[in-house]
């Protein structure tokens, strides 16, 4: 029955997947909490910059920023973040598109963890001499991040599906190795079904594993 399978790299292509989703999710949660830091900042400067930023990035297709990456970073403004083929200059591109939009919404989810903490806390932390960033850093941050373990999942979850979006630009992971094997193989039923189990292996675990991390470390109040 799955005789189609066979000179298919299959493994390799849901490997690549699995790079995408952990690159991406990694640099997204960084620069997801420094968006969100910039949020809350009583700086009115930075504070615009990351209210612009969400606003702006969350409300573009991720379609579009992967095909910007590739025709105005690479293409037009010869960005190579370091690679020298292209296989590996696609990748890093399709990597920072997903970082700059996921991003967007690891900063929503985070900040509205952030809005859990109440203000009291902060307030006691100022009044003992910390300065904003070590208030952020010390009391805030630790108490958001418990609180929003269950909306991150989601974010993650959204990532794996959205790095289908990346063989837009070349990048050889399972959406692209599928759409081969529809144009090469007549079992379109069984392609799509064993691409879909691919892809519930990969974020069912994921989901039930970060909800039950949730659960464990959720601030009791």
């Amino acid at each position: 029955m799955f005789d189609f399978l066979e000179g298919y790299d299959l493994l390799g292509a849901f490997w690549v997947t699995v790079q995408l989703t952990v690159y991406s999710a990694i640099g997204a949660l960084i620069w997801g909490t420094i968006l969100a830091a910039m949020r809350v900042s009583p700086v009115p400067l930075m504070r615009g910059f990351g209210t612009g930023y969400v606003n702006v990035v969350r409300n573009i297709p991720l379609t579009v920023i992967i095909i910007f990456t590739s025709l105005g970073l690479f293409q037009t403004l010869g960005v190579s973040l370091g690679a020298e083929n292209f296989e590996t200059i696609n990748f890093r591109l399709a990597v920072l598109g997903m970082i700059a939009y996921t991003s967007a919404f690891v900063c929503e989810a985070l900040r509205s963890g952030i809005n859990t903490v109440p203000i009291g806390q902060a307030e006691a932390a100022r009044a003992i001499g910390l300065s904003f960033p070590q208030v952020l850093r010390l009391i805030v941050l630790p108490q958001a991040f418990r609180s929003v373990v269950g909306p991150l999942a989601n974010v993650l979850i959204a990532l794996t599906k959205n790095t289908t979006v990346a063989s837009a630009i070349g990048v050889a992971e399972a959406a692209s190795l599928m759409r081969e094997m529809i144009e090469n193989e007549a079992q379109l039923i069984l392609i799509s079904a064993v691409f879909a189990a691919g892809f519930i292996c990969l974020t069912l675990p994921t989901g039930l594993f970060l909800g039950w991390v949730g659960k464990k470390v959720a601030v009791k109040r």
